[in-house]
């Protein structure tokens, strides 16, 4: 029987998923040395995703909802790969610190009867973004895509800075800049000062009416997702549009501000940045680099190695050879096995 290891990404526009075997995994030394999958080991996991959003409502994260898309995914992707049982499972999931404890409760046991799974760590999709982005080394990484998250270790403890939805913070993230944008767009519609005239026309072409968008947008579960399809639009009027400029300088120092927050002491401390934000190109991630250059003038601010699926995929070569270098932690990352613990 071949036993193999899933990695989730779980996060506000989807769900991604990596399904390999562990005995594709070689020696690793200090695991910062792959760039994408094929070299943290000596396979490529099947790869496989969904749009869907995974649903949260009273109880959190729904553990339910999310092995429906993820039962029928891993088990194709396991197929495809060669592997007979998912003995490690990694799940990064946006949310899991103040909407994880169903996922908690439930999650595992599930794994077990649907997979066959006997290891299961619960991450943040923060520390997955961690692991990716710089593997197992002290340092600071800021998750920016839909939302905003911003964590640090010292390898003994997590900092954690934002991370608080798109209602209460996400501050500089996708959601942010989209709703940003909106709400400049529909100052243009009104005549207030602070609109933009390229917004609002921008937004029209993206959504029809502004004036049907609270009736659209607010009952949607994919709100933020919603908001967030807009940054690129923002971008795009950024060179023209002293208003759009000014919301990804915002943006920029408030993913710097989010940076500073957790980073760790010391020189040559590694500060990256992950997920879909900085594809919105210079015009934010040249206001970043000034930002960051002036609120951490001792670190390095280093390129991605990865992204937050190969977190999850180093996570689970981290367990597949013995105990993890990051520190667990209540909200952050948690281990358990089919017995418990």
């Amino acid at each position: 029987m071949t036993d193999g290891y899933l990695a989730v990404d779980s996060g506000g526009s989807g769900l991604r998923i990596a399904v390999g075997a562990l005995e594709d995994f070689g020696p690793f030394g200090d695991f910062g040395l792959f760039r994408g999958f094929g070299a943290c080991g000596r396979g490529t996991p099947v790869r496989r995703g969904s749009r869907e959003p995974v649903r949260t409502g009273a109880r959190g994260i729904d553990p339910g909802h999310l092995m429906e898309q993820l039962a029928p995914l891993a088990r194709a992707s396991a197929a495809e790969a060669g592997v007979d049982r998912i003995a490690v499972a990694v799940v990064g999931a946006a949310g899991l610190a103040t909407l994880g404890d169903a996922l908690r409760a439930e999650l595992p046991g599930a794994l077990a009867r649907e997979l066959g799974t006997r290891t299961v760590a619960l991450a943040a999709d923060a520390v997955t973004a961690y692991a990716g982005a710089l593997g197992f080394r002290p340092g600071a990484v800021v998750a920016a895509g839909t939302g905003l998250i911003a964590v640090g270790t010292d390898l003994t403890g997590w900092r954690r800075a934002d991370g608080w939805g798109h209602l209460l913070g996400d501050c500089g993230g996708g959601a942010w800049i989209g709703r940003a944008g909106l709400e400049a767009a529909l100052r243009a519609h009104d005549g207030r000062s602070g609109g933009s005239a390229p917004l609002l026309a921008r937004a029209t072409e993206r959504f029809g009416p502004v004036t049907d968008l609270p009736g659209a947008l607010y009952p949607r579960t994919d709100r933020a997702a919603v908001l967030a399809s807009f940054a690129p639009d923002v971008a795009c009027c950024a060179g023209g549009d002293p208003v759009a400029a000014g919301i990804l300088r915002d943006a920029a120092r408030h993913i710097a501000d989010s940076a500073a927050a957790v980073c760790p002491d010391g020189d040559g401390v590694r500060v990256a940045v992950t997920g879909g934000l900085p594809k919105l190109g210079r015009a934010l991630t040249g206001r970043l680099e000034e930002e960051l250059a002036d609120r951490l003038p001792r670190a390095r601010w280093v390129p991605a190695e990865g992204d937050p699926l190969d977190g999850a995929v180093r996570i689970a070569a981290g367990l597949a050879a013995g105990p993890l270098a990051l520190p667990d932690a209540p909200g952050m990352l948690w281990v358990t096995t089919a017995g418990g613990g």
